[in-house]
């Protein structure tokens, strides 16, 4: 059976509130990308980053 450590929680919880951050910061929904993140992890990093800012609706 594997064991895991609350390391494991403790890190991952903190990915996803600087995730919902980094979002915040990008112009997008901190709390849509904290709930990916808790799907997704670094791969929801990763699109953060990535993806360019929403354009402003004319």
């Amino acid at each position: 059976m594997i064991e895991t450590s609350g390391e494991y929680f403790a890190g991952w919880g903190t990915l996803t509130l600087i995730n919902a951050g980094l979002a915040q910061a990008k112009g997008r929904s901190g709390l849509a990308w904290f709930l990916l993140s808790l799907l997704l992890g670094p791969i929801a990093t990763f699109l953060i980053v990535v993806m360019n800012p929403p354009q402003p609706r004319v």
